[in-house]
């Protein structure tokens, strides 16, 4: 399992970006959470194993049909904690 900080850039506010990285990160397995950001950006943490992250990575530099993603940044964190289980989006 590893831990995952994410973060989008582009046109990914809005967009119901959120909403649907919540879905796909449900259907793949994944724990964590999104949240948009005060810049524009969309942030997530993603807990999982190896083929469902990259799944989600592939998944997140596009988005949902509405987004326009210019730019992901990615950074493994430490796995000291364990995550919750489920998936939410965060205000």
């Amino acid at each position: 399992m590893k831990t995952l900080q994410v973060r989008v850039y582009g046109r990914v506010q809005g967009v119901h970006f959120r909403a649907s990285t919540r879905e796909q990160a449900q259907a793949l397995g994944l724990a964590g959470w999104v949240r948009n950001r005060d810049d524009g950006s969309v942030e997530a943490h993603l807990r999982g194993g190896d083929t469902a992250l990259q799944q989600m990575l592939t998944w997140l530099h596009h988005g949902p049909p509405q987004a326009r993603v210019e730019a992901v940044e990615v950074e493994r964190l430490a796995d000291a904690v364990p995550a919750d289980p489920g998936f939410e989006v965060k205000w």
